[in-house]
């Protein structure tokens, strides 16, 4: 169980996700796809890359605020060639009102090309004291 984003993440457990670099709306993530996340083309799976751009984004917004969770508003995923091998996704905070985030990101992988690029809206919300529990989160 991972715990050193903040909170514990089943899905993000499940992928493999690696915290590199958390901190002053910067973050770095590390995630090498099993066989199982590949697409039929034998390359990561676009919803893997999004995932991991989602979640490294998601943690550049919350590196300026710890207390603080995130949920995304919106996110614009650019594809720009297949992911391989061991991926790399860094993210940036933009900008930050009291209640809103906006970022952007790259992936990637082995050899150090990018392969994805993405912007993404987050609203601040505040954590329950119970990271480990499931609960919901507020919307409006």
């Amino acid at each position: 169980m991972q715990e050193s984003f903040g909170a514990y993440i089943p899905f993000v457990d499940h992928l493999g996700f690696e915290l590199v670099f958390f901190d002053e709306g910067q973050s770095e993530l590390r995630y090498t796809p099993e066989p199982e996340h590949m697409n039929s083309f034998n390359v990561t799976h676009g919803g893997a890359v999004m995932t991991l751009l989602d979640v490294t984004l998601a943690t550049a917004a919350r590196s300026v605020d710890r207390a603080m969770g995130v949920v995304t508003i919106e996110m614009k995923t650019s594809f720009m060639q297949p992911a391989k091998g061991t991926l790399t996704a860094k993210g940036r905070l933009m900008h930050r009102t009291g209640s809103m985030a906006f970022t952007e990101g790259t992936l990637y992988d082995a050899e150090g090309h990018a392969c994805a690029h993405a912007t993404a809206t987050f609203k601040y919300v505040k954590r329950d004291v119970a990271p480990t529990e499931l609960h919901e989160i507020p919307t409006d």
